[in-house]
């Protein structure tokens, strides 16, 4: 018995030796690059068989064989990887996807490279390298793993290897050779892989497709050791090898044999199931949402020649016709890949295993070997084995709720691996089963007409899912999955949807297969032939049925010759050039047609999102023609746009104002004029920048300028424009003087109008525009809070001047000139017209609103009476010491001089029952007007009301990652009607406290209530539904879907489902023009937000958190924003705003809460917080 126990270790350790070598490979390369190597079983595969022919074939020695081998040829392909796969993918960004596609493509490129070279057959005379001796293999591996312990540890490449693991773009900025590094990883795991293949094919079946898939097994030992540490791989590798010697001593009886044999066979398949489904998952670096390009829709010419093509068999007889019966079959597997990868983003390496469970099922039913069934007809058979499989799909959609990337794609091949070793390789199961073709359809010619019926099915189910109401939720969830939570999609449920939907297709097609060639085929249906089938959908077109039917006719009419792998090795060859061309060969020859094209390279402009990528080199040539061109059009700039770019803002301005008014009616509610203030803005779609942040060369619409009104001579880093020290704001984003006398800032372009070219005959802020002023001026003739308007006046002069004690305000009516305004749930933006200056705000009962003049202190006022006005460069009397003005002044990274400040155009907000005290910048914020305006004289004192229940509360919350303390008993607020600000350093849990009241992070202690109802436990999806919004920091719209189509989404999932709110949300931020049908692929910055802010509306919040609304976007885009955030408040709404720029606090917020190290350190106005900050209190700080 001793004896027999020591045997079996000596033997265990030998496998447990190659399986840690191969964790060693994997974790090294990992660690280098990133990219877990699906490929290294099949470089293990190649340098056995290499060895095998300069040994056996070629007669050479097996010392120099092997060390051509090892240390040539295995490390050069590493580099050849590196150098032409994996480093083009680097350069474009490293995408998740892309990068496992192109491993994928490598490993099906060398197996099917094999087959073609050495054939299928299994070879039984491999050389060994070693001696049976374990402790030989052993030595080598512990030895590999110390060699690189010591190196990371020890030398200064570790350290870079250490440095490039922790942060790849910091540790090139540090100087450090990233490629190099990358090299070495990737030449290190090729020879510690083809160490792997030249020491188990002795022992092993030499074949294209075994050893691959054995050597990819093993892969739980790098799993189950985090992809990290490499002592813990070898003793996992060496505890998992003894064991499964172990167990070949157990002879049970009875049902248990086969299953004892099938787990001591396959230990390590179930280390990599429990590694991939138990363990937490790995590569969550990798988790990230994957860059979603246009949809490309498929012209329906293409349509009727695909099915000419697949009717054309019909005519074929014999072998051909026979051969062709396949084809429909692996176009519905197929399929199934389109639903969950193409549509739904999910990564899925098991599909393989759900068609061989179709087909396996369908033939135990037709034999009536399926326990608890009798003998069923074929079809009968067919349909129940498709609602057994169905709910098997759980198997990888349950992991897939809480994994993505690579994590996802380690359980999806986990269960592939599991299903095929368990299941189909066990002759209980599969021994002796014949499958028969339905009755009437036994012939080639007749059963092919059965599968086109079904196929012309599947495309119905396939398109339905695709389509409407879920195709868009699934679209949404592939683009953006934390966005589409908080839109409201049920991304669990929606995943668990999309994997049970294609396990039922991966069903169908299976059994057809296998009734189509009259037999169970294990073969037929292995992880590696998984494997194939995804690399082939995503090359041609994941998210295209059209794609999954070339690739069903490609592979089945490649491998239909003499010799096997001829498609394997196609379909490889197309994965590794993914990083060449990452929108696939469609793409590519489309990019080539149109360059070929007369006129198509001067003339014309690609859609968006459909742009060809340029080289590096190319990059660097775009940014040094335009770096030229700015600087010619900045030493033209003065007065080459003066007039023109303003008359023409104007006309644009007039024509949308009279739509509005016309549209409007009488209508007086509060409303937000966003149409008119976004377009003035600059943010005209078509011109700005891309997603990436990156210019999209488009030209200028009528009104605007290329650079979205940003002068090139004042700009920062985030695009904004700036303005000096004392700089003030209005509300069209326009650069004042400090005293407000009507005239631009000296030297600073007026950045109300598009290009920043000062607009003719017309000043801002007090001063005469077409007959009106703005800001407290006259308008339109009628007399506005006790100032008496000019009537056709020129430039809009006062006949004469009043004074704040000498007039009352009286009530304007629409049809005296005001605009009427419309509510949101109208749907009907307001639109300003230049006469009529910036547009004021109506008061909560809905009466009109007023507008004072500079020298009254009305209730909506920032400056009180008496108080001494601005003094240029900030100075004034009685000035506290330190204003916001002077803290953005004194921090640079603190926005300074845009957006518009709370003036008269804003209107009374509500009270809390403190009045905070008055500042020469920051006056005291009233409370709500009770009723309507005062007319005749009459005068009118506000009621204070009672503080409003919050709607959203936090209280004590705790969160802790490991020893670090983010949050330490937070407590928040947030009021109904009110825009709460919260603001502190980098580091201070801003961003975790707004993630805990999202419901994307769940908090160690302390609750959260909404309505006094506790949502602590309850997901992002489930609070957007219940009426808490949120927008991201960084932009989570859905580029693949429409403008229409992303607030749809929002629309359809959130609180309240209204079709009808789709086009008043479109109007409210003047998204109804032609830029509702573009892609958001693509659009300026300023236009996502928009679209961002409008899917969020569109569910009817009644909470809205917003993380940084105003990155990326211009002064004028900025106090575009603050007007409909403002509105959305008077209007009820509560605001949670995460911010860094005090100035957009400082015009926005009602409450400031001050965070640092974890806590609330600061509650109260906003005007008495940001008077009390000290700029050097890192509080402040960014």
């Amino acid at each position: 018995m001793a004896s027999l126990t020591y045997d079996l270790t000596l033997a265990g350790l030998s496998v447990g030796s190659a399986a840690a070598l191969t964790g060693i490979g994997l974790i090294v390369t990992y660690r280098a690059t990133g990219v877990l190597n699906f490929a290294h079983g099949a470089i293990a595969m190649v340098c056995a068989y290499l060895l095998r022919q300069f040994t056996v074939e070629w007669g050479r020695p097996l010392w120099l064989g092997a060390s051509v081998t090892l240390l040539v040829v295995a490390p050069a392909l590493g580099l050849a990887l590196e150098r032409f796969v994996f480093r083009p993918l680097a350069v474009l960004g490293g995408d998740p996807a892309q990068t496992l596609v192109a491993s994928i493509g490598v490993f099906v490129l060398l197996v099917g490279g094999a087959a073609l070279l050495w054939g299928q057959g299994a070879r039984a005379d491999a050389p060994t390298v070693v001696s049976a001796d374990p402790w030989v293999p052993l030595a080598v591996a512990v030895a590999v793993a110390a060699a690189v312990g010591a190196a990371t540890r020890w030398t200064r490449f570790g350290r870079e290897l250490r440095a490039v693991v922790d942060d790849r773009s910091l540790a090139v900025l540090g100087g450090i050779d990233a490629d190099r590094v990358a090299a070495a990883g990737w030449a290190f795991g090729s020879f510690t892989a083809g160490l792997t293949g030249v020491l188990l094919a002795p022992y092993v079946r030499l074949d294209p497709y075994g050893l691959p898939l054995l050597v990819m097994e093993v892969v739980a030992v790098a799993v189950a050791a985090r992809m990290r540490s490499l002592p813990v791989a070898v003793v996992v590798a060496l505890g998992i090898g003894i064991a499964q010697s172990q167990l070949t001593r157990l002879h049970p009886s009875g049902w248990a044999e086969p299953l004892l044999q099938a787990v001591g066979a396959n230990l390590f398949v179930v280390a990599l199931l429990v590694a991939a489904l138990v363990l937490p998952g790995v590569g969550t670096r990798d988790a990230l949402p994957r860059t979603a390009t246009a949809r490309v829709e498929t012209p329906a010419g293409v349509w009727i020649v695909a099915v000419l093509l697949f009717l054309i068999p019909l005519g074929f007889a014999g072998r051909d016709l026979h051969t062709s019966v396949q084809v429909p079959a692996l176009g519905v597997i197929l399929l199934s890949l389109v639903v969950v990868t193409g549509r739904g983003g999910q990564i899925s390496l098991g599909q393989a295993a759900y068609a061989g469970l179709g087909a396996l099922f369908t033939a135990l039913l037709s034999a009536g070997r399926f326990p608890y069934f009798t003998v069923l007809p074929e079809l009968t058979s067919l349909l129940v084995a498709v609602l057994l499989v169905a709910p098997l799909g759980l198997l990888t959609g349950w992991p897939a709720i809480s994994r993505r990337g690579l994590a996802l794609a380690l359980a999806t091949f986990a269960v592939g691996v599991g299903v095929s070793r368990f299941v189909f390789a066990q002759p209980y199961a599969t021994s002796g089963l014949t499958l028969t073709r339905p009755a009437g359809f036994e012939g080639d010619r007749a059963y092919y007409v059965l599968e086109l019926g079904l196929l012309a099915l599947a495309l119905l189910v396939t398109r339905a899912l695709r389509r409407g109401r879920t195709g868009r939720a699934l679209a949404a969830m592939r683009d953006h999955e934390a966005g589409a939570s908080a839109a409201g999609v049920r991304v669990p449920s929606l995943k668990l949807t999309a994997f049970v939907a294609g396990a039922a297709l991966a069903a169908l097609g299976g059994g057809l297969l296998a009734m189509g060639v009259r037999a169970f085929d294990p073969a037929a249906y292995d992880p590696v032939r998984g494997l194939l089938w995804f690399a082939a959908i995503v090359v041609l077109g994941a998210d295209s049925t059209l794609g999954a039917l070339a690739a069903a006719a490609l592979l089945v009419g490649l491998d239909a010759g003499t010799k096997g792998g001829v498609a394997a090795a196609v379909i490889g060859v197309l994965a590794v050039l993914v990083g060449r061309f990452p929108g696939g060969p469609y793409e590519a020859v489309r990019a080539g047609v149109l360059r070929l094209r007369p006129g198509a390279v001067r003339g014309t402009e690609p859609a968006a999102g459909q742009r060809a990528r340029l080289t590096p080199v190319g990059v660097r040539v775009r940014e040094r023609v335009r770096a030229g061109a700015r600087a010619g059009a900045a030493r033209q700039r003065p007065t080459a746009l003066a007039g023109a770019t303003a008359t023409a803002g104007a006309s644009a301005a007039d024509g949308r104002a009279a739509k509005a008014g016309q549209d409007a009616g009488d209508a007086t509610a509060p409303a937000v004029a966003a149409a008119d203030g976004w377009a003035r803005a600059g943010s005209a779609e078509g011109a700005g920048q891309d997603m990436d942040g990156r210019s999209n060369g488009r030209e200028p619409t009528e009104g605007g300028s290329a650079n979205s009104g940003t002068h090139a001579a004042d700009t920062t880093d985030t695009g904004r424009r700036r303005g000096g020290p004392g700089r003030r704001r209005t509300p069209t984003g326009s650069g004042l003087s400090p005293r407000g006398e009507g005239t631009p800032t000296e030297g600073m372009p007026n950045e109300g109008t598009p290009g920043g070219a000062p607009q003719e005959g017309a000043t801002q802020d007090g001063a005469t525009q077409d007959g009106a002023t703005q800001d407290g001026a006259t308008q339109d003739g009628a007399t506005q809070d006790g100032a008496r308007q000019g009537e056709g006046t020129p430039g809009g002069a006062p006949q004469s001047e009043t004074t704040p004690g000498e007039a009352t305000p009286s009530r304007a009516t629409p049809d005296e000139g005001t605009p009427s305004r419309a509510t949101p749930d109208e749907a009907t933006p307001y639109r300003a017209t230049p006469d009529e200056g910036t547009p004021s705000r109506a008061t909560p009962d809905g009466a009109t609103p007023y507008r004072a003049t500079p020298g009254e202190a009305t209730p909506g006022d920032r400056r009180p009476s008496g108080a001494e006005p601005m003094q240029r460069g900030g100075e004034q009397s009685g000035k506290p010491d330190h204003t916001p003005d002077q803290l953005s002044a004194r921090h640079p990274d603190t926005r300074t001089g845009h957006g518009p400040p709370v003036s008269p155009n804003h209107p009374p907000r509500p009270a809390s029952g403190h009045v905070p005290p008055a500042g020469p910048n920051h006056p005291p914020r009233p409370g709500p007007v009770a009723g309507p305006a005062p007319v005749d004289g009459a005068t009118h004192t506000p009621h204070p009301t009672p503080p409003p229940t919050p709607s959203l509360r936090a209280r004590h919350l705790h969160v802790r990652y490991g020893e670090f303390t983010a949050l330490d008993g937070v407590d928040l607020d947030v009021l109904p009607g009110r825009v709460s600000a919260v603001v502190g350093p980098n580091g201070a849990g801003k961003s975790t406290l707004f993630h805990c009241l999202a419901g994307t992070l769940r908090p160690v202690q302390g609750r959260v209530s909404f309505g006094g109802r506790d949502i602590t436990r309850l997901p992002a999806h489930a609070r957007t539904r219940l009426g808490i919004a949120r927008t991201f920091q960084q932009l989570a719209v859905f580029p693949s879907l429409t403008v229409a189509e992303n607030v749809r989404v929002g629309a359809e999932q959130g609180r309240v489902a209204d079709p009808g709110a789709v086009e008043r949300a479109l109007r409210l931020f003047g998204l109804d023009g032609p830029v509702r049908m573009s892609p958001a692929a693509g659009l300026p910055t300023g236009t996502l937000r928009r679209v961002e802010l409008a899917r969020a509306l569109a569910g009817s919040p009644r909470v809205l958190l917003l993380d940084e609304p105003a990155a990326g976007l211009d002064t004028g885009e900025v106090a575009a924003l603050t007007r409909v955030l403002r509105a959305l408040a008077d209007d009820g709404t509560a605001l949670l705003v995460v911010e860094h720029d005090l100035d957009l606090v400082a015009d926005l917020a009602d409450v400031v809460h001050v965070m640092a190290a974890g806590r609330i350190v600061t509650s109260g106005p906003a005007d008495h917080v940001l008077r009390s900050l000290d700029p050097l209190d890192p509080a402040v700080e960014r």
